[in-house]
């Protein structure tokens, strides 16, 4: 890539999930006040810009994703002059705000979809999917991401509407152009308030195919796979940049897309370095890396990734991608488990030094780093929870299908599974300190706390020089510091390697050379690191050259 380097491409960005961040108001649901006080720890540690998941207002089926109003504020939250005085304050402190854009589908309670629904002629009919039954059935076989067929019957008009996610979430008819232009007024709302970009949810999905043909169903499965019928279709490249000429040329926006089903191909079309779409895009395949081996039981599993399976997925986006499309990179976020429980050891002997690790092989890649809310202290899956503590629509829907109707799997294995890969681990409240609910709230949380935040918790990583958090501190400030962590070529080292992953970033003049033992092993590699090489950062406080001990992390600098 060029040296003309855009904001963005050096900018870190940390995740707020508003409704679990900080809780001002004492209803034990996170709120726009919170986040407001909790601006100057963001700035601590040195993040650029705040992604906030949705605010809108939505009778939360699937927690605020499900809109009913794109122009106005979820009243547990708070008020727009909350959100504007927000806005302003992050911007006093240099900190850029990134909404949370969701298009595929609104709220069934979204006036639109009131008035769609209300009979075949009226003028919002075409606003959303609709289609006669098929021999007395849906109209093809595609099934909800969240389990389930993806139609919904509706009595009163005899068609069925299209939900790839709950039935509370019909899917917007993108192909009806004035679906389209009221996006785009909308987003235009938001853009003239002065936000700083868009997180577009499933924005792969916005095309549907032409004819709506069924999906391959998987084996032992009772639905076809939406995401493999749907995802990158016909008229998704077109669509966003008619988006890209209406709204988001307007401002110096920051733009990523999450498009599951994307490939290299897609994503060099997505977010092409002409700036024609989107600046970048979140693709899934490493997280589907460990997935079941049974198709039927989808992302619920328990075994770790393999490492050559991983870094082959990383290296691949990394290469391929390079000067040609922008990497966004992380691990976790609102709808993946913790990242020290995934691809760390999140064990009391070895979470920070594990969680170090995973955070130094992220952040010396080249793409955009996201940091979601608690990553930075280490939290970790919440093992506590139990079938009735689960507030996440897919962890509901998955005991309900996949235990009580299909019988493929046991309760205590499914739970098993939950506990590793469940939405909720991301989901519990952050934990701000020792005191009654992790100072989140002085009510009672809208979620259970993980029973460790006595142990896990900011106010203890701010006392402690040697914390996570002041180690992705050091990671976020290297990469504002060194043009080589955005513009280096990236070199994978021992492709086969199952223990250790390791990496050269190359630039004109000086190499990195990035170590990560992904084992609590104490193994010993040589890479010629040069007698003149210097540790950049390391989670070891001293250096024992070849030997690596248990999930140890370190970068040498050095002369080309």
């Amino acid at each position: 890539m060029t040296e003309d380097i855009k904001w963005w491409q050096k900018a870190v960005v940390y995740q707020v999930y508003p409704r679990s961040f900080q809780d001002a108001n004492g209803d034990g649901i996170g709120d726009l006040q919170g986040i407001e006080q909790r601006l100057d720890y963001i700035k601590k540690l040195g993040a650029d810009v705040i992604w906030l998941n949705p605010i809108y207002a939505s009778p939360d089926k699937d927690n605020g994703y499900d809109i009913s109003d794109y122009e106005d504020i979820n009243a547990k939250f708070g008020t727009m002059q909350d959100f504007d005085r927000l806005l302003q304050k992050a911007h006093d402190k240099g900190i850029k705000i990134l909404m949370d854009l969701v298009v595929n589908h609104t709220s069934d309670q979204h006036q639109w979809f009131i008035e769609s629904r209300s009979s075949k002629d009226n003028d919002k009919r075409d606003f959303y999917i609709w289609r006669d039954p098929v021999d007395g059935h849906e109209p093809n076989n595609w099934g909800s991401f969240f389990s389930g067929p993806a139609w919904k019957f509706d009595e009163e008009t005899g068609q069925y509407y299209l939900h790839l996610f709950v039935e509370g979430q019909p899917d917007l008819n993108w192909v009806n152009p004035e679906v389209r232009q009221a996006v785009f007024d909308m987003m235009n709302f938001w853009v003239d308030k002065g936000i700083d970009g868009f997180r577009m949810d499933v924005i792969s999905l916005i095309s549907k195919p032409d004819g709506l043909p069924d999906g391959e169903v998987p084996e032992g499965g009772e639905y076809g796979n939406s995401d493999k019928a749907v995802a990158n279709g016909p008229h998704v490249h077109e669509y966003l940049q008619e988006m890209r000429e209406k709204v988001l040329k307007r401002a110096d926006m920051m733009t990523v897309g999450e498009a599951s089903g994307v490939d290299i191909n897609n994503a060099i079309k997505y977010a092409n370095t002409d700036e024609s779409e989107l600046n970048m895009v979140f693709q899934f395949e490493h997280m589907g890396l460990d997935n079941n081996p049974n198709p039927a039981l989808g992302k619920w599993y328990d075994q770790k990734v393999s490492l050559v399976d991983l870094k082959e997925n990383l290296s691949k986006w990394q290469n391929d991608l390079a000067g040609k499309a922008w990497n966004s990179l992380y691990w976790d976020n609102h709808d993946q488990p913790r990242a020290v429980s995934r691809y760390g050891d999140d064990r009391a002997a070895y979470r920070v030094v594990s969680a170090k690790m995973v955070a130094t092989l992220l952040h010396f890649m080249q793409g955009t780093p996201y940091v979601y809310q608690g990553e930075e202290i280490g939290m970790t899956n919440a093992y506590n929870l139990k079938r009735e503590d689960f507030d996440d629509v897919e962890i509901k829907n998955a005991f309900k299908y996949l235990i009580d109707k299909d019988h493929l799997i046991d309760e205590d294995t499914m739970l098993k599974y939950v506990h590793a890969k469940g939405r909720d681990n991301a989901r519990t409240p952050m934990q701000w300190d020792s005191t009654a609910n992790a100072g989140f709230t002085t009510g009672t949380p809208w979620l259970k706390l993980n029973d460790n935040y006595d142990a896990i918790n900011v106010e203890q990583a701010l006392a402690d020089k040697s914390s996570i958090f002041y180690y992705y501190q050091k990671l976020i400030q290297l990469r504002h510091d060194l043009p080589i962590i955005t513009t280096g070529k990236y070199q994978l080292l021992d492709p086969k390697d199952e223990q250790v992953y390791a990496y050269r970033r190359v630039g004109n003049n000086e190499q990195l050379l990035v170590i990560n033992n992904f084992t609590d092993n104490i193994v010993t590699r040589d890479y010629s690191v040069p007698t003149n090489a210097k540790i950049l950062i390391s989670n070891y406080a001293d250096d024992k050259a070849e030997t690596l001990r248990p999930y140890e992390s370190k970068v040498y600098q050095f002369e080309k």
